[in-house]
């Protein structure tokens, strides 16, 4: 995921903005880590350069 992609991205709950965890990058890459919403206690995790924004319910 690149970081600039934050700027568009929202909790898909709320619709709260997120904060952004970095584990790993490589470059401006971010390859594993965890996006947070300030408004709800929602994380979503960040795995392969792919956030998984689906609601906690839908994840597999």
């Amino acid at each position: 995921m690149k970081k600039d992609l934050l700027d568009i991205l929202a909790c898909p709950v709320c619709k709260g903005s997120l904060t952004l965890t970095v584990k790993e990058e490589d470059g401006d890459e971010i390859v594993t880590g965890d996006l947070r919403c300030a408004r709800c206690p929602e994380t979503y995790p960040i795995t392969d350069s792919i956030p998984n924004l689906l609601p906690p319910d839908l994840r597999g």
